[in-house]
């Protein structure tokens, strides 16, 4: 059917899934995820009231999903608006001034994207330690080389643009032309450049969680809870099954995001659509 963008449609349906399942976490999970634990329930397979099962605690699978949703959506979400802060400042900036800055911030950006982003990641979660704010510091200063990329690659082209000369010639300062006329035509790439990376952001946490390096039992995030099934694998493949499905759906639901606004906003595509 013509128009009809099937990875926005899907992806947005799984996005809003996961995202209405954190938030109301309170409202759907029958117990809670820390503290209702009963080691006369442990390992108990899902029936009517554990959905999920439970795990070797005693605790509802179901419940401690959702309740991970929210620590996976809070990092990914906040991690890349650090990213895209970071990123869109160094690419702007470096095409608009050009020179020796362009010239740092190039060859910056080539090393961030010759070591994969889960290496800084470890290392500067090595130094500070698990826990929230250390995830968010340690993934949000690791993956913008690509947002900094796509943001010099559109200033490049945007800057010969007669409104930006005109800006110029009305005396506006380079910080003004950059935000109020730079910064607001791009906002298509970066969106999709966004969306992906809060997919990538979710995987990182998980990974970061599953090696004793982010979030710390008991409370749940979904790669503590890989962690915790390991053992379990043979007499209760629930209690890892349903988290990695939670990964699974929600990175699968912002890349298909991702790539539906991607042929949304691109001409490109949409004249290759029709």
């Amino acid at each position: 059917m013509r128009g009809f963008n099937l990875n926005l449609w899907l992806g947005g349906f799984l996005t809003v899934l996961v995202i209405a399942g954190a938030l109301f976490a309170p409202l759907i999970a029958s117990f809670d995820p820390v503290f209702d634990a009963n080691l006369m329930n442990s390992e108990l397979p899902p029936d009517a009231t554990f959905w999920f099962g439970t795990d070797a605690q005693g605790r509802d699978v179901f419940s401690r999903v959702l309740y991970g949703a929210q620590v996976s959506l809070t990092v990914g979400i906040v991690s890349q608006i650090i990213n895209s802060v970071i990123g869109l400042s160094l690419g702007i900036s470096a095409a608009y001034w050009g020179g020796w800055w362009d010239d740092l911030v190039n060859g910056l950006t080539n090393v961030m994207l010759a070591i994969p982003s889960l290496i800084f990641a470890l290392a500067i979660m090595a130094i500070l330690g698990p826990g929230l704010p250390s995830l968010l510091i340690a993934l949000g200063l690791t993956n913008w080389s690509w947002t900094c990329r796509i943001a010099r690659s559109s200033t490049l082209s945007l800057k010969a643009q007669n409104y930006v000369q005109a800006a110029q010639t009305l005396g506006y300062s380079d910080t003004r032309i950059m935000a109020t006329q730079l910064l607001p035509n791009m906002v298509g790439p970066i969106l999709v450049i966004s969306t992906l990376g809060i997919g990538s952001a979710v995987l990182a946490e998980a990974a970061l969680s599953f090696l004793g390096l982010g979030i710390s039992p008991p409370f749940p995030s979904w790669g503590n809870m890989l962690t915790d099934a390991r053992e379990l694998i043979v007499i209760a493949p629930w209690a890892a099954v349903f988290p990695g499905l939670a990964i699974f759906v929600t990175v699968l639901g912002f890349n298909l995001l991702g790539d539906g606004l991607r042929d949304m906003l691109d001409p490109h595509m949409r004249t290759r659509s029709e």
